[in-house]
Parts: structure tokens; sequence; C-alpha cells
């Protein structure tokens, strides 16, 4: 089932105009993606990061801002993975999108049905999806961690993955809450993966308190390398490149993708 909703989660009644809107914006927003996705030029820091859960054979749960939407749906398109969409006007026609693009659909937000919308996340988690949240979503404060995720990752046990991606050429929504950032065609790409945060079980208030500093430091300080990266020398890029490395890894070659197990296009 691509999309799955709680009962309880209360839709917002939209004028016929606004549902005359809904596939057309869908169809333009999918089509532009389609489009743009293939040209640009994507490098990933930090890939193994992502690896070591794929090889637990475990489920993760990826949190990043809401700035980095576009290029998140185009490098994880195809993979089934399970995102929490809101059931606004502007939520309608992103699932649309989104689940053409290869993507699962809970709806609800951390404003409405929060409750009922973790616990289904918490459900697919279990049956072997993984999980993405839009972490400071659907209306910010900007760059602001929700606990969502870590109260999913103790509920679970399942790690969290923060990450960044930042685009070197593009057009920035200046008027917007998240300053959502929609790349050029053929702009380059960088995406950083941070190590995996694992929440325990049994922890007490004081620990997720922790916890939750810890994924907001991690999101920090990967979003503060991926907006730098291109204003790095190829050196200093070299260096990173090195530090974020697996120990005896081989790196994978810059500007190019590269993703464990890509899907088809």
């Amino acid at each position: 089932m691509a999309g799955e909703s709680s009962s309880r989660i209360e839709y917002p009644k939209l004028s016929l105009w606004r549902r005359m809107q809904i596939p057309p914006i869908a169809w333009a927003v999918y089509w532009f993606i389609r489009v743009t996705g293939p040209t640009l030029r994507i490098e990933i820091v930090g890939v193994h990061n992502a690896i070591q859960i794929r090889d637990a054979n475990d489920p993760g749960i990826g949190v990043f801002w809401h700035r980095c939407i576009f290029p998140a749906v185009w490098i994880w398109r195809n993979r089934q993975v399970v995102v929490l969409n809101t059931v606004n006007f502007d939520g309608q026609w992103t699932r649309r999108v989104i689940e053409r693009l290869g993507f699962q659909t809970v709806q609800g937000s951390s404003s409405r049905g929060g409750v009922e919308s973790l616990t289904l996340l918490a459900q697919r988690l279990e049956e072997g999806h993984d999980v993405a949240l839009t972490i400071d979503g659907p209306r910010g404060p900007r760059y602001v961690a929700k606990p969502g995720a870590v109260i999913l990752a103790r509920r679970t046990g399942y790690l969290i993955s923060p990450l960044h991606i930042a685009v070197e050429s593009g057009h920035t929504f200046e008027e917007s809450w998240d300053k959502f950032r929609l790349p050029h065609p053929f702009s380059r790409v960088v995406m950083f993966i941070a190590p995996p945060i694992q929440v325990p079980r049994e922890a007490d208030a004081e620990t997720m308190k922790c916890k939750q500093q810890e994924v907001q430091a991690a999101l920090d300080r990967v979003r503060d390398l991926a907006e730098s990266w291109f204003d790095l020398t190829e050196d200093e890029r070299d260096r990173l490149r090195d530090e974020w490395s697996q120990p005896g890894a081989r790196r994978p070659p810059p500007n190019r993708p590269f993703l464990p197990d890509d899907p088809p296009a």
C-alpha cells in the first residue's frame, strides 16, 4: 500500500478550485524532478555511515531539514522509503509526487495526528521499511529538530541517520520559512551522512533530552559542512573526504553519484 493514514486524522475541506489545482501541480512538479534529477552531479560523503545500517539488515530513520527535500527525493527514489506527509493542500499534491517517485506515505504531522502518525511509522519500520523525516517540518522553526525521530528510535530500537544535502547552483525561496533550495539542472550536489545515533529502549527523560541534543548537533554539523563544501578548495575537500571515509575504505570519486544498491531510474 503506497499511502496509509489514521482514521483519527481529519483532512481539511478544500474548495473545488483548490482540489482542481492538485493534479496539475503534482504533474508539473513530478516531471520537473524527473527531468532535472538525472542531470545532478551527486557526491556522498560519509556513505559508510548509511551502509552500516543496511549491512545490519535493519531499517533506519533518516532525518534532514525541510530545505533539502528536492535532492533528497531524487537520491532516495524507488526505495519504498516511508515518509510522513501532511494532510493540507501542499501535502495532498506532494503525496502524489513522492508516491510516483517510489516512496510510501503516512499521513499526519507533528502538529496534527502526531501520535497516530508515529505509531504508523513504527509499524512500517517493524515491517522492514526505512523511514525519512523532515525534522523541522512542516512549518519550522527552521533548523530546530523536533523530537519525533528520537521518540521513534526509542520505541523501535532502530538507528537515526542524520544527513544534509547542499546544492552548488540553485534558487533559494527567500520568503519561505525553510529557505527551500531548488537545484538548477546540472548543478553539483553534496550529501553528508553523519554517524548513526542509537536511542536505548529504556531511555529516561534525561537520556531522551541528551539524544535530542545529539541529533540536533549532528544535523548542525553536517549542514555546516555541506553548505560550505563548494566554497572549499579541492585540497580542503579531499581532507574532508578522508576524514569522513571509513578507515581502509576506497573513497568514491567526486562528482559522480554513489549509492549503495542504486535503484532503477
